[in-house]
Formats: C-alpha cells, sequence, structure tokens
C-alpha cells in the first residue's frame, strides 16, 4: 500500500527547510542527519536494525525561534506520521493528567490517516467507476434492463440504454452537478461519556468492543451531484479497503517513521513548588519508558516505541536541560541551541521564506482587487519595532510579526471591499504613522503589540 523511496540527503533537507525558515543552521542539520538516519537503519541487517536507537534531538530557544516549525515541516517533507504534544497538559488534571501513553495512540491515527490516503489514491480508478455508476443509478434508475418482445423473449431495452448513456456523457461533463439525490449515510451511535470516562480516554479493547456493538443506522440525506459524489467516493474506497492490512500498515509506518514533538519539556522540571513538584516529577517517569522504548496498546493493535523520534523543546529560561531526570536526559543525546531572533532575522522571515507573512496578506487583498506592496524601508521599520518591542515586553519571537502586522493592517483588510483604489504601498512612513506612538508608549505597546 505504501512505497519506500529514498529519503533526501541532509544538504536537500536544509535546502527545504531554507524555504520556510530563517536561520537556525544547527537545528536544521540535526533533524536532516536524524531523518536520514531512519532511512540508513533500514539499510542494514534485521541483527544490526534492532540494535540502532534513534537519536532523539533537545531543542533548546525562546518562544517564536522555530523549534516547533521545524519540526512539522520536517514532518511535511518526509510524509511521516507526526504529532504535537506540550508536555503541560499531562499535568493539568490530578497529579498525572491524561495518560502519556495517549500520545502513541495520536500517532498511530495520524499514521492511519496517512496510510488511507495513500490507498484512496490507489484505488481512486476504480471507486471513480464506482462513484460514477452509482450516481447515474440514482439518476437513471435501472429497474428492467429488457424488455419484453411479442414473442415472450427478452431483449435489451435499447431506449433506456441509450438514455443512461446520455446521462452518464453528462456527468462525466458535469452538467449534472447541481442535480439533487437522495444518498444513504451510515451513523454510529458512540456515546461521548461511559461512567464518567470519555472514549478517548478508554483501554483499546474496550473502546474498539463498545463502538463494535453501538448500533448503527442509515439516514438518507438529499444533496447536490457534486457533494454526493464525494461521499459515495468514500463509502466505495471504504468497502474496498482491507481495514486490517491499513491499521497494520500503519502501525509499522508510526514505529518506524514516526516522530513526537514534545513542547514545553522544561515545565515539567520541579521548580520550587513543592505542590506542583509530585506532578512534574510523575511526568517525566511516565515519559521515560515511552521516549527509551515499550509497547503501548492501541485499539489497532500493540505499537513498539523503541523506534520513534522524539523532539524535544524548551526554553530552559529558570533551569536546564540537566535539571530533567538523568535517565531522562540520557534518552535525548543530540542538543541544539537555536538563537533569538535579531533585526535582520525579521527583515528575513518578511521577505525571504515561500509563504512569508508579507505574501500571505499580499495573496488576501488580492482577493478584493487590492494590490498590496511591501517597500524595503517598510519592511526594515517593520522588523526595527518587532525587535525593540520584543526587547521592551516579553520576547515572543518571530510571533511577535503575526501581532503587528495585524494591527497595522487591520484598517485596510476593513476598507478593502470598498475601495477605488487598487494599490497600496506599505513603506517607513505608513509603518510610522500607524504604529509609531503605540510603540513609543510602552504600555500601550503591551497592551497592544
Amino acid at each position: 500500500m505504501t512505497e519506500t523511496t529514498t529519503p533526501l540527503k541532509p544538504s536537500q533537507t536544509v535546502e527545504q527547510l531554507d524555504r520556510y525558515i530563517v536561520g537556525q543552521a544547527d537545528a536544521k542539520r540535526a533533524v536532516a542527519i536524524a531523518m536520514r538516519n531512519r532511512w540508513r537503519r533500514q539499510q542494514l541487517s534485521d541483527e544490526m536494525r534492532s540494535e540502532v536507537s534513534p537519536k532523539n534531538i533537545l531543542m533548546i530557544g525562546s518562544t517564536g525561534v522555530g523549534k516547533t516549525e521545524i519540526a512539522r515541516r520536517l514532518a511535511k517533507l518526509t510524509g511521516s506520521p507526526f504529532i504535537k504534544v506540550e508536555a503541560t497538559k499531562y499535568t493539568e488534571v490530578g497529579y498525572y493528567g491524561r495518560d502519556v501513553e495517549s500520545m502513541i495512540r495520536e500517532l498511530v491515527d495520524n499514521a492511519i490517516t496517512i496510510v488511507r490516503t495513500g490507498e484512496q489514491e490507489r484505488l481512486k480508478p476504480e471507486a471513480d467507476k464506482e462513484t460514477e455508476d452509482h450516481l447515474l443509478n440514482m439518476l437513471c434508475p435501472l429497474n428492467d434492463p429488457f424488455a419484453a418482445t411479442s414473442s415472450g423473449e427478452r431483449e435489451p431495452n435499447e431506449s433506456l440504454e441509450r438514455t443512461r448513456e446520455k446521462f452518464r456523457k453528462m456527468l462525466q461533463d458535469g452538467e449534472l452537478e447541481d442535480r439533487t439525490v437522495e444518498v444513504s449515510v451510515e451513523q454510529k451511535s458512540t456515546p461521548m461519556m461511559i461512567g464518567g470516562m470519555g472514549m478517548d480516554q478508554m483501554d483499546g479493547d474496550f473502546q474498539s468492543m463498545i463502538e463494535k456493538i453501538m448500533p448503527k443506522s442509515q439516514s438518507h440525506r438529499e444533496m447536490k451531484v457534486s457533494d454526493a459524489r464525494k461521499v459515495i467516493f468514500e463509502q466505495q474506497c471504504d468497502a474496498m479497503m482491507d481495514e486490517e492490512k491499513v491499521n497494520a500498515i500503519a502501525i509499522e509506518l508510526a514505529e518506524n517513521e514516526g516522530m513526537i514533538f514534545l513542547d514545553e519539556i522544561d515545565k515539567v522540571i520541579a521548580s520550587d513548588s513543592k505542590s506542583t513538584d509530585v506532578s512534574r516529577a510523575g511526568v517525566q517517569r511516565d515519559l521515560l519508558p515511552i521516549v527509551e522504548g515499550t509497547s503501548v496498546k492501541t485499539r489497532h493493535g500493540y505499537i513498539s516505541t523503541d523506534h520513534i523520534l522524539f523532539v524535544a523543546a524548551g526554553a530552559f529560561h529558570k533551569n536546564q536541560p540537566s535539571d530533567l531526570m538523568p535517565e531522562l536526559q540520557g534518552r535525548f543525546p543530540i542538543r541544539v541551541e537555536l538563537n533569538d531572533l535579531t533585526e535582520d532575522d525579521f527583515v528575513r522571515i518578511l521577505t525571504e521564506p515561500k509563504n512569508s507573512l508579507t505574501r500571505q496578506y499580499a495573496a488576501l487583498l488580492e482577493t478584493e482587487d487590492v494590490k498590496l506592496e511591501f517597500s524595503d524601508d517598510g519592511v526594515r521599520e517593520l522588523a526595527r519595532i518587532a525587535t525593540k518591542v520584543n526587547e521592551t515586553t516579553v520576547n515572543i519571537g518571530a510571533r511577535r510579526l503575526y501581532t503587528i502586522l495585524e494591527h497595522l493592517l487591520e484598517e485596510l483588510s476593513f476598507e478593502a471591499p470598498d475601495m477605488s483604489t487598487g494599490s497600496v504601498t506599505i513603506n517607513a512612513n505608513y509603518v510610522t504613522e500607524r504604529l509609531g506612538k503605540i510603540v513609543e508608549d510602552e504600555d500601550l505597546s503591551r497592551y497592544i503589540l
């Protein structure tokens, strides 16, 4: 169902990450090597392969410097199952909060989605044909494809066949997209809570059992052909898929290519407050076997965490990585420190990435026939303001650009549909006129920007 391909070389991975993320060369190199090592491991003998553990990475850096974005972009580049979790959510309820094994179950669900998507692509030609036939039967029912002759013999009803072929041609040409048809949709009655426990908190086998015994009902909905095609296509794919095979491949994919980004790892280090020490230490103890390698039971089967890549991240302003449990420290042998962003970095962030904020806003306003341009001095002034606000308030890194640009363009975004002019240039004067007073007033800047 899935094809194994040779991954990008580390240099190619860095090159791709550079298209979206400015700077942080050390972190990019580290993750690029880690991903290549996963492919290298697959080329080894079975005996050697089982001995090679992933080189988990610990990223150290302030908020907004690119830690999460590097991991997220990396997962997209490789097509790997990926989830991002905050370590702090495991301390929110009681002493331990959510079951830490839930992250593995989420990873498996993500892998199933990836495998199912790939399988749908493989089945698409056949599923499209079945979908077309199903829609044709709705639009032009084939109640009796044969007609009785005077001798009592049955011959094909050519008139009906010709009519159906006309409908098929119209369907293929998109001429029937707004016609209404009635589609049968299966609904499962799944309880949200049982005994005060949510479905996602249940044991995997018990959850599967509950889902199997809950009654299913068929409902009939009227919808346009354009919408019905999507529903019927999904139904046809589901009918063709071998769910057990999909789940087995997904588990293997999660085990060998899964990646978990564990954010705010520094927040589970014990502080001076004794009331939270037990909780935080408990989370570290619960994380340890998951990162070291264990088997986790999911409703789709057991999954080994031995070769899942963990990328942990934290600001570590009030503590150090050495404050983590020694055993947990040892499971993150690669450590990279990300640099705080400078004014020059902000200039690059606003102009270089393929999906830069300036390009995003320009594309949004272009839908209103307003051409938005950012001059060099305008970009430089935005970068200067972002740097100053980060220095005088709380440093939130590149996220500061979002708040600044949103406030800068709020009036323009509101008035764009009614504007007669088709072009607006954001230069230094434009930025200063709208943001200058706010930046000079530190209290106002803290509140607005």
